[in-house]
């Protein structure tokens, strides 16, 4: 071997090396007998350093998965011993290898064996227990081997070929029949030699045990000498959480109802006399954390028994069964309850499951009710947050705790479907409670009580959000604790959790506001005060401003008498922050994006007249326009790029805070009536002369597009006169990206407009059509890196959106926009579509290109269409419709075909012929075409085409 590559195996050799040792390795893999070299050193331990033996491993491992059956017979013989050898040596060392070598070789036997074992190497387990026996050593490597073996067969992470699926189910078919009798009285061996003298072994067993009873015959485990041998380890702190995944593992697995309702007593039985069921809160978390998840199957599985049982009608069993569901509740409570929240999150499947049992039952007993309202108030107390939760920096224990208490929001939902009344009257309860004395309690309870108001909303459903009319007694519940929160001055309380949580659910029961519209003034100055757009916290404030705007929206029409005074308090935050200035906005740019759809709203859903209205929208919009064009200037000047970007994107704020005020506006109708069109003509006269800057131009160009959709929906043809020179600087050195999003403008003008496409469109579409088209085509052409995919996936898209333009032009009745330009470029765009459609392994492409054609074929079709595309036809689109579903890429339950019996001639005589079409099935063909059924037809295309590929 070359020992200067070896060297860089190291984890600490320079990065010289390490590009040696992988070439090498590249090296080895193609060579024919490198894996001879690397299987001697390894059957004659030439090598003490760890990385060359695992160097090795990998080299034989690479010659089994890809070139194995390149092998002669004896060379795989060789493979075979040399492993078997390496094992055997295992037995004599003095110390065992590092892990991640004997993991490796763990996988390598493994691969052999899915290899070998149905052909080559029958007594594959058989040959290993010989060499291992009870050596500990050997032990460890067998466990691992069956875990890899395991993972090999059915690990569901791993996906497998349809081949390989087959092939494991056959491996596992024969091992049953062969060897897996011999490998369970093996396991049971290993756990009775070593369950007190080698805590670590015997957990490895338990771990394989645990991974193949899912496929093993049951009985073979569940049994008497196993089971006890397991539930003695219970009691051993060493071995429990392994005993504890094993149990589960047994009880998980599917069987009938009857006898696992037995397995599942008998197991709770021996656990409950050793103590087990009574959870001390300072047990050994880790262990109640496994003990909980065996609970939650143990009941997850009686639940399922009886699930089946009610459906087969064997009531007897069922109610026998439902008894020892109930004997597991208070366990069950206990472990719901605990504080540690792994503990507790591991139940709930149980609890959850026993709600829905309770909901099916006609009638609750009075332990049952007495078990929902426990339910209720573990998830009233798990959902509140602890002393150590970090608000301000939020990591991996915060983010456990959000999806825990998402677990717990589904159980409160299925206890409202339980006993709807209860949920309520508990939550009022608490809420009354709480916030009577808000200000002598704790951050976390006021959270949580106002929390549980909001959750009722989801868990107590109603249609559009009316919880303040219908059921009177819940009505009148709901309104009594919204009146509570928003008088009870608890806005005012000093925690982020807090605030955050009276706004949210002020706003998800906006409805509230219209039975009680005098609480919308308070509500008001707390959003825009220091609770809440002005707090300190940067994450209040952000929220805020999404939360203000939903209100607003929400309950515009109570919200005129305060509409001046709203629009005057939140100025300040509507200014646009230049770059320069160094001030600390309230707000970032995309909050304000809320603001400012808020002010717009106020405005345009406001009692006031036009002339108001206008006056107001100019008094929002100026202010951006003169900052518009005093930061275009800076920007024109700018020569560090630092503060080029910045002051393009203050720019690209501004147009995108106007663009944001016109979401107040449904069409042109409401512009107009609210005065407001000539203040947005304004602004875009404003923005556009920003295309012409050369600098930061994907930036500028981004806003001013949006803008330009938005204006399309809010002023119609009056943005008509803007567009060609708009499009003219947008279509100037722009790249795949920039014309991909610049398309989608046209085809939005144009399907706008149909109604007024001779005077309108068709003239600005005749004028921008080739060079739009050019602007394609020379990125499309320009030659990109082999390897750089995201350029070829840039160009994909192009050239979908090219196809999407070109059949938004034919589909709209516009197809004379095409014909119009030059016997040349007509001839261009016809020759792009087939290559679209034949050339391209692009189904959705292919797809588009099939609908232009078949459209073209419709319009142009006849005598009156362009000179000379009948011919084109018989030329290129008939054959296209042939030569594209004979390509190995082509999707035949997706073809799209255009053919239509006029054809039939061309076809039979000289278009198939030309293919090399076998004279039967060309006159088969023809025989399907003219029948009358299209569907018949386009089944048989299918056939067609499978039997004329090549």
């Amino acid at each position: 071997m070359d020992e200067q590559a070896l060297l860089g195996l190291n984890p600490n050799a320079d990065a010289d090396f390490r590009q040696r040792a992988l070439a090498y390795f590249e090296q080895l893999k193609i060579s024919q007998d490198a894996w001879q070299v690397c299987a001697e050193a390894l059957a004659q331990r030439i090598y003490s350093d760890d990385h060359i033996k695992f160097f090795c491993f990998q080299v034989i491992e690479h010659q089994i998965k890809f070139k194995y059956s390149e092998l002669t017979e004896v060379q795989q013989q060789l493979i075979r011993e040399t492993l078997v050898t390496w094992l055997q040596a295992q037995m004599l060392n003095p110390q065992p290898e590092k892990t991640f070598i004997r993991n490796k070789a763990a996988q390598v036997f493994a691969l052999l064996f899915v290899t070998e074992y149905l052909t080559k190497w029958p007594k594959f387990f058989f040959d290993i227990l010989s060499v291992v026996d009870l050596n500990p050593q050997g032990v460890d490597l067998y466990l691992r081997i069956l875990m890899a073996v395991d993972a090999e067969l059915v690990d569901r992470d791993v996906v497998h070929t349809s081949e390989e699926a087959r092939r494991n189910t056959l491996l596992k078919d024969t091992m049953r029949e062969q060897c897996i009798p011999s490998l369970v009285e093996s396991w049971y061996q290993i756990l009775q030699n070593y369950q007190y003298t080698n805590a670590e072994l015997t957990c490895q067993c338990l771990e394989v045990v645990g991974a193949y009873v899912s496929w093993i015959d049951l009985s073979l485990i569940a049994n008497e000498r196993f089971i006890n041998m397991l539930l003695s380890h219970m009691s051993v702190e060493v071995l429990r959480e392994e005993a504890c995944d094993c149990l589960f593992e047994i009880v998980n697995k599917g069987m009938d109802p009857i006898d696992k309702t037995k397995l599942v007593e008998s197991l709770c039985q021996v656990l409950q006399s050793a103590g087990l069921f009574s959870i001390d809160q300072e047990d050994d978390v880790d262990f109640l954390a496994r003990f909980s998840k065996l609970v939650n199957g143990m009941g997850q599985a009686l639940i399922t028994s009886w699930t089946k049982l009610v459906k087969n009608g064997d009531m007897k069993s069922a109610q026998d069964t439902l008894q020892a569901i109930e004997a597991k509740v208070s366990l069950m409570l206990q472990l719901l309850i605990h504080e540690d929240d792994d503990i507790s999150s591991n139940i709930i499947g149980f609890c959850y499951d026993y709600l829905h049992i309770l909901k099916q039952l006609s009638l609750l007993s009075d332990q049952q009710k007495a078990n929902v309202e426990a339910i209720m108030l573990a998830v009233m107390k798990k959902l509140t947050y602890d002393e150590e939760y970090n608000f301000e920096h939020e990591g991996e224990d915060e983010a456990m705790f959000v999806e825990y208490r998402k677990q717990l929001k589904l159980l409160l939902d299925r206890l409202a479907q339980v006993s709807p009344e209860l949920l309520l009257a508990s939550v009022r309860r608490v809420f009354n409670t709480t916030l009577q004395n808000w200000q002598a309690t704790r951050f976390m309870e006021i959270e949580v009580a106002i929390r549980l108001l909001y959750m009722l909303a989801e868990a107590l459903p109603v249609s559009h959000g009316a919880h303040f009319s219908g059921d009177i007694s819940k009505a009148s519940a709901l309104q009594d604790m919204m009146r509570t929160l928003v008088t009870s001055g608890v806005s005012a309380y000093q925690h982020t959790s807090v605030t955050l949580e009276f706004f949210e659910t002020v706003v998800r029961y906006e409805k509230f506001f219209t039975v009680e519209p005098q609480h919308i003034p308070n509500v008001l100055m707390a959003f825009l005060d220091h609770r809440g757009l002005r707090h300190t916290s940067p994450k209040v404030r952000s929220r805020t401003a999404y939360l203000f705007s939903r209100f607003v929206k929400s309950l515009n029409k109570q919200m005129n008498p305060f509409i001046e005074d709203v629009l005057n308090r939140i100025q300040d935050l509507l200014e646009l922050s230049p770059p320069e200035n160094g001030y600390q906005a309230l707000l970032s740019s995309d909050d304000q994006l809320f603001i400012y759809e808020t002010a717009g709203v106020l405005i345009v859903n406001s009692e006031y007249s036009a002339e108001r209205k206008q006056i107001l929208m100019r008094n929002l919009l100026t202010p951006l326009m003169e900052k518009f064009k005093m930061q275009l200037e800076k920007l024109m000047m700018a020569q560090d790029e630092d503060r080029q970007m910045a002051l393009a994107d203050c720019l690209n704020h501004a147009v995108g805070f106007a663009s944001r005020t016109s979401k107040a506006f449904s069409n042109k109708q409401t512009v107009k009536q609210c005065g407001c069109s000539e203040v947005y003509l304004d602004c875009l006269q404003t923005f556009l002369p920003a295309l012409s800057c050369p600098l930061q131009k994907e930036v500028i160009r981004s806003g001013v597009r949006t803008f330009l959709h938005r204006m399309i929906i809010c002023l119609e043809e009056e943005v008509l006169p803007f567009i060609p020179s708009a499009s003219e600087y947008m279509l100037k050195d722009c790249e795949a990206k920039d014309l991909q999003e610049f398309i989608p403008l046209i085809n939005q003008i144009t399907a706008k407009f149909k109604r007024d496409l001779r005077t309108q469109v068709s003239p600005f579409l005749q004028q921008m059509f080739m060079p739009l088209l050019h602007a394609i085509f020379e990125v499309l052409l320009h030659p990109a890196e082999e390897n750089d995919q995201s350029a070829a996936l840039e160009k994909q898209m192009l050239r979908r959106s090219y196809f999407a333009f070109l059949q938004t032009v034919t589909g709209s009745g516009m197809s004379e926009v095409i014909a119009n330009q030059d016997a040349e470029n007509v001839e261009r765009v016809l020759f792009t579509i087939i290559q679209g459609a034949v050339d391209y392994p692009d189904p959705i492409a292919q797809k588009t290109c099939f609908i232009i054609l078949s459209k073209l074929v419709e319009l142009w079709g006849g005598k009156d269409g362009p000179v000379g595309f009948a011919d084109f036809v018989y030329k290129h689109i008939v054959p296209a419709c042939f030569l594209a579903p004979l390509k190995q890429t082509f999707d035949l339950a997706d073809a799209q075909t255009v053919l239509g019996p006029e054809c039939i001639h061309y076809l039979q005589q000289e278009y198939l012929p030309s293919l090399q079409v076998a004279p039967e099935i060309i006159q088969e063909f023809c025989q399907a075409l003219q029948q009358s059924d299209a569907k018949v037809f386009k089944n048989y295309l299918k056939v067609f085409f499978q039997r004329a590929k090549p």
